[in-house]
């Protein structure tokens, strides 16, 4: 069929096993996994440095390619499913969402449609569609130019946010608060498209042709993590976030939520009207919210589970893993939940910030995954790497998630088990 196809040897066909029949995009072993143990036989597709010897276990054939490029993954795609039909095409990976939405469409096999998933990717659209429906009102435009800005801030004032209109993880984002910075913002913001990114730091090639411009939204903010059942939309659990660094990256999670309880109320109304008005309807989403003096605005939605390990938070605090339901979703293997959990306990994830510069050495992983209070760790550097200052998630060094019987005391945890996780830097020659 194509070099790019690798067969395990497993029957593969649903009339053979009897389990529904999948294509999943993207994700680790671990995905892979508990897709198998909901019973799904998988066809699994990754890019070839991404695909080892822990997804073999779980996966009937694994197609090893860049999964953005449709010209290539179509053809492969549309033979296996004439072969034996997919009853579903997943992906818990952000930039699986739009190839996963336009096979889905393709195959006519249900799944979230492309303009849905357009909607939550593109900024610029979702604010379109949220004027539309008079949802959480925010000023907001497309620029291009330096003068885009300035013209943008005469009718807004200052601050302003600029940021990219397609991507995530707090990548790029200004906020600016001085007109001397509205005057520059814009080369500044164009100039990142000349920058070496690492390969998966960015989701589309022309990220950096223009930026969206918005208002700035005042107050702390949360993310809101839902799961949607035939579009029923369930709140699974409310996020607080800590911000840090130059930029907006999330230094620190916490559930529950510390948020007043009507303000929490109001919130997830506005996800749900969200969620309605981009036509959500199975499956996860994370969406970011601030509470401003004006009542809460959606920062950005996304139809994936949320990541800094908020999947583990969840599981921890209400007993739901979100990825089995994201893996489920619309296939009738798991029960749709009716109700909000109640939360049991508390659980926060805490950065790990060392100085930036080279590492020497890390220290400290064992003492704490010994601590009570531990659930995981995850720490990203190892010596000889460099610790860049930290503007977004992909800066940061690593995490800890712990608990504790309230949030503040998970919190408290969290950044006690983070401080004693020693990354030794020096300065880079």
């Amino acid at each position: 069929m194509s070099n790019h196809a690798v067969p395990n040897d497993q029957p593969s066909s649903t009339a053979a096993t009897g389990r529904p029949r999948v294509l999943l995009i993207g994700g680790p072993p671990r995905q892979v996994c508990k897709a198998r143990e909901l019973g799904l036989d998988v066809v699994y597709v990754q890019h070839p440095g991404r695909y080892d010897q822990g997804h073999w276990p779980y996966v009937d054939h694994a197609l090893l390619l860049d999964y953005a490029d449709s010209d290539e993954l179509l053809p492969l795609v549309r033979t296996l499913h004439e072969m034996s039909p997919f009853q579903a095409v997943l992906t818990l990976s952000d930039f699986g969402l739009l190839p996963a939405a336009q096979l889905s469409e393709t195959f006519g096999i249900g799944g979230e449609s492309v303009t849905t998933v357009e909607l939550l990717l593109d900024k610029s659209r979702m604010r379109e569609r949220l004027a539309e429906r008079g949802i959480g009102p925010v000023a907001s435009g497309v620029g291009r130019t330096n003068q885009d800005v300035k013209e943008f801030v005469q009718v807004t004032g200052l601050p302003i946010i600029v940021k990219p209109t397609r991507e995530s993880g707090s990548l790029a984002i200004f906020h600016v608060r001085h007109q001397e910075d509205a005057d520059t913002v814009a080369d500044r913001y164009l100039s990142l498209a000349d920058k070496e990114w690492k390969p998966g730091d960015l989701g589309f090639a022309d990220s950096f042709d223009d930026f969206l411009m918005e208002e700035f939204l005042d107050g702390p903010e949360v993310s809101v993590e839902t799961l949607s059942f035939d579009g029923q939309h369930v709140v699974v659990a409310v996020t607080d976030k800590e911000l840090g660094g130059t930029g907006f990256a999330e230094v620190g999670l916490s559930t529950p939520s510390r948020q007043p309880g009507e303000t929490l109320r109001e919130a997830t109304r506005l996800v749900a009207d969200l969620l309605d008005a981009v036509g959500l309807r199975n499956g996860p989403a994370h969406t970011e919210v601030k509470l401003t003096s004006r009542g809460p605005r959606i920062v950005e939605s996304h139809n994936r589970i949320g990541g800094g390990g908020i999947n583990d938070m969840t599981e921890t605090v209400y007993g739901i893993d979100m990825e089995r339901y994201a893996l489920a979703a619309g296939l009738g293997v798991l029960e749709p939940l009716t109700e909000s959990p109640e939360p049991r306990g508390a659980a926060a994830h805490a950065a790990i910030m060392p100085e930036p510069g080279r590492v020497v050495e890390v220290t400290g992983v064992d003492a704490v995954r010994a601590d009570p209070a531990f659930i995981d760790v995850n720490v990203r550097v190892k010596p000889d790497d460099v610790v860049q200052p930290l503007t977004w998630n992909e800066d940061i060094a690593g995490w800890v998630l712990a608990r504790g019987v309230t949030t503040a005391e998970a919190v408290a945890n969290s950044k006690r088990l983070a401080a004693a996780i020693r990354v030794r830097t020096e300065p880079v020659a």
